[in-house]
């Protein structure tokens, strides 16, 4: 078996296979992952900003998240200019990339999921 990104070592389990969509969920398709990325694209850059989601990530979980992330190059953390006992996560240009992703899936949960909403918070062009 061969790691998901060859020559970055991550907190994730090894491919199961070179099926495209096997490999992305490898990395992106546990419960919460995709979530975290997308408080990132909605402008959340503190950790306790992302404990504040609806969705009520406990904090072992966003932690572990955070680090695999940042361990698979889609999210990096920099200490905070103004006070530097706090860090900012950030997407990386890869991290980006993920909006071609999410964009999508909102739309056919939308489209296809009842009761499924747009928060007002969400609201990214």
């Amino acid at each position: 078996m061969q790691a998901i990104f060859p020559g970055v070592s991550g907190t994730t389990p090894e491919r199961r296979s070179d099926c495209p969509i096997s490999c992305a969920l490898d990395l992106l398709g546990d419960r919460w992952t995709m979530l975290v990325v997308r408080d990132l694209f909605l402008g959340r850059r503190y950790f306790e900003e992302f404990l504040a989601s609806p969705e009520g990530i406990a904090t072992n979980i966003l932690s572990d998240r955070l680090k695999m992330l940042m361990s698979h190059g889609l999210v990096e953390k920099q200490p905070d200019e103004a006070d530097r006992r706090r860090f900012i996560y950030k997407l990386t240009t890869r991290g980006k990339s993920l909006w071609k992703v999410l964009r999508p899936l909102t739309r056919w949960s939308l489209e296809n999921i009842p009761g499924t909403r747009i928060l007002p918070e969400a609201r990214i062009s």
